[in-house]
């Protein structure tokens, strides 16, 4: 596995209930600032096997990205389990629930 996927696991596990962070934001802090994408695929193809938080994932804008509507509502189900306001059916307010891990 690379260094890089080892990375984003790791943060992505370690977003806490009621937090989220931008698939870019996780890039950056792994080591590539222009990975977003490279965030979304581990999300698509390592969350089962990892166990990850993938609901605590959002874009740039604070905006559940899913385009799956059933998807998307279950990831909206799953933040606002954790106390995370989801306004606008799709938005959470970054300023409020972003979360900055000390790397």
């Amino acid at each position: 596995m690379e260094k890089f996927t080892k990375k984003v696991i790791h943060l992505i596990s370690s977003i806490p209930e009621g937090k989220v962070m931008t698939y870019g934001q996780i890039a950056k802090l792994a080591g590539s600032p222009r990975g977003a994408r490279q965030v979304a695929r581990v999300l698509h193809s390592l969350s089962r096997k990892y166990k990850l938080p993938w609901h605590r994932v959002v874009n740039s804008k604070g905006q559940i990205a899913i385009r799956d509507e059933e998807a998307a509502e279950e990831q909206r189900i799953r933040l606002e389990s954790e106390e995370v306001r989801v306004e606008k059916e799709r938005y959470v307010d970054l300023k409020v629930y972003q979360y900055h891990p000390h790397v």
